[in-house]
């Protein structure tokens, strides 16, 4: 199933548990809306984009939702995003300009999941630095947050 209609996720968000729609390659806002209500986590890897009113609708969901599919996010959709009560896996950023990172470290969820990245720049590192929760990242560049942590953001 590539994509997924208003009356379809009306009737997935009532499901218990998990929802795997990883092979979905486009979602409308209606439909996002709808399944931001689910009370577990979302699969939503087989996304690659995301608009900014989809990442606002997702943002207001609880359980972990995973966007792992998604290689790029604009400031506006990392900020939507960010509001996200549960946990957050963005697998396949590459990288994040300082912007992106300072509104994802404000991810109110309990866990950032960022281990696709291959590189950081000191200034995104340093925004990373300040997000609350667990932060998963590959060891190199956990190491160059922490260090920021350290210091308490301070270069």
């Amino acid at each position: 199933m590539e994509s997924l209609g208003f009356a379809a996720a009306e009737v997935l968000s009532k499901q218990k548990g998990e929802l795997d729609l990883s092979g979905l390659k486009n979602l409308d806002t209606a439909a996002a809306e709808v399944l931001s209500q689910h009370e577990g986590g979302l699969e939503l890897s087989g996304l690659t984009s995301l608009s900014d009113d989809v990442a606002e609708a997702l943002g207001k969901s609880k359980g972990w939702l995973v966007l792992d599919g998604l290689t790029s996010l604009s400031v506006t959709a990392a900020e939507a995003l960010s509001k996200q009560k549960g946990e957050l896996y963005l697998g396949e950023l590459k990288c994040l300009s300082e912007a992106v990172a300072d509104a994802l470290s404000k991810h109110k969820g309990r866990k950032l999941s960022l281990g696709g990245l291959e590189s950081l720049s000191d200034a995104a590192a340093k925004a990373l630095s300040k997000h609350e929760g667990v932060l998963w990242l590959d060891d190199p560049l956990k190491r160059k947050v922490e260090k920021y942590r350290k210091q308490g953001g301070k270069k």
